[in-house]
């Protein structure tokens, strides 16, 4: 019996991208379904842009933009928005800075025209920036009391050592502590032009009157030169940090895959659904349902244009610990070795479903398609990716996991970690590896 998969509700012929002269692009995704609008802005400019010293710097202009423009202070831009009934936000990522308004489509070009002073022309009031560094000391504090999201920036150090891609989001407290005016400003100047800019909108907007507002707010901007980094060497290699007062112990584990542009893309997704997506996968059934070993466990793909990687987390205890990576062992061996009909069929279908849904979502499709002009210069279609994870099959997702297994696992533990937990795990990891190169 064959077995279909579900075709994205929206085709990509709804999908149209602008550039102007000197770089800036117009991306306009219109499905039918939509009633509403949601414009963003996507600047090609976050963590893994910033120098150790700049590191958090992204982080930071995110949280200033909506703090003045030259014409307007903090209290208009809140009131002008919600006059309209507007909702605004912002978020900032290792490979980008998004800013973000959603109401009504035909406040769409008066959208562009608000998150366009507010790009452009930030004041960055000096009064303002101390305010706000309070509050980004405060999460940066609460980040650091979190043992998962420890967990998280130690394997990405373990994964890509020293590389920018490595550094964290929030930054470096000594940096947050230090940041000027003139270094804000001074990195927006260098970091924020054409040529690193996507204007994006969905939804039935009036494209026309989009494009004419976009012209005359950034058709003067430079063009600059593309913010670029060279990919990143896979490191590996076991961090680990016991934090007070944690009960739990986590554990993020993994390797290297082929970033999210690479042919065999398809194929590392498949590797991590397999071992690790859903209640009935190999891992949560063996480690959670069978041995009931930890609270929470799950593996995932985390792709970028730069570098793939293999995600194991897993939150259980200390007395549990040395079982859970056992048992995790055994089963990444066990997937180098052959993969079932039944593992391959249901991780294809969950990512499938996972991925038509995620483009029912139009916030998710703009930032797709703008992370895809980053890249690729263009937008590619729900039925590419579609097509490229048919095209994987049992052998592909067994012989995608022995490369990777052949590579130094990335490990981080933290919480409440056990004494000599590092030493016995670079012992397992390495004895993991022998498996396959032998």
């Amino acid at each position: 019996m064959t077995h279909s998969l579900p075709r994205p509700a929206c085709g990509d012929d709804d999908t149209e991208v602008l550039v102007l002269p000197n770089g800036v692009r117009i991306l306009a995704v219109r499905p039918s379904h939509l009633a509403s609008t949601n414009v963003s802005i996507y600047v090609r400019t976050g963590s893994r842009h910033e120098s150790a010293r700049l590191n958090g710097i992204s982080h930071v202009v995110e949280h200033m933009a909506f703090k003045g423009t030259a014409t307007r202070d903090c209290q208009q831009i809140n009131l002008e928005a919600e006059l309209l009934g507007a909702e605004v936000n912002a978020h900032t990522d290792k490979d980008h800075t998004a800013y973000h308004m959603r109401g009504l489509a035909r406040d769409a070009a008066t959208f562009v025209r608000m998150l366009g002073d507010i790009v452009r022309h930030g004041s960055f009031p000096e009064a303002e920036l101390e305010r706000e560094r309070q509050v980004i000391l405060q999460e940066y504090i609460e980040d650091e009391d979190d043992a998962l999201s420890t967990a998280f920036k130690l394997f990405d150090e373990a994964s890509f050592g020293k590389h920018a891609l490595a550094q964290p989001v929030i930054g470096r407290r000594r940096n947050i502590e230090r940041f000027s005016r003139d270094e804000l400003t001074g990195y927006v100047a260098r970091q924020y032009t054409g040529s690193n800019l996507v204007v994006a909108v969905s939804g039935p907007v009036d494209l026309q009157a989009v494009t004419r507002e976009v012209e005359a707010v950034f058709g003067d901007m430079p063009a600059g030169t593309p913010n670029t980094v060279g990919a990143p060497s896979w490191v590996g290699g076991v961090k680990s940090k016991r934090q007070a007062g944690s009960s739990q112990t986590h554990l993020v584990a993994g390797f290297p895959l082929p970033d999210r542009f690479d042919p065999q893309a398809a194929t590392g997704v498949m590797a991590a659904a397999v071992l690790g997506e859903g209640m009935s996968s190999p891992l949560l059934d063996r480690v959670r349902e069978r041995l009931g070993l930890v609270y929470y466990a799950g593996c995932s793909a985390d792709q970028s244009d730069l570098a793939g990687q293999f995600v194991l987390e897993a939150s259980t205890t200390a007395e549990h610990l040395e079982a859970c990576q056992d048992e995790i062992v055994t089963l990444l061996q066990a997937q180098a070795e052959r993969v079932s009909d039944t593992d391959l069929l249901r991780a294809r279908n969950q990512i499938a479903v996972r991925a038509v849904r995620q483009r029912e979502g139009a916030q998710h499709r703009l930032e797709t398609a703008a992370l895809d002009l980053f890249a690729l210069g263009r937008v590619r279609s729900g039925a590419e990716w579609l097509a490229a994870l048919e095209a994987v099959d049992a052998n592909a997702v067994r012989d995608c996991t022995r490369r990777m297994l052949a590579a130094p696992a990335a490990v981080a533990i933290t919480g409440k970690v056990p004494a000599g937990t590092r030493e016995r795990t670079e012992e397992r990891m390495q004895r993991l590896r022998s498996t396959v190169t032998g």
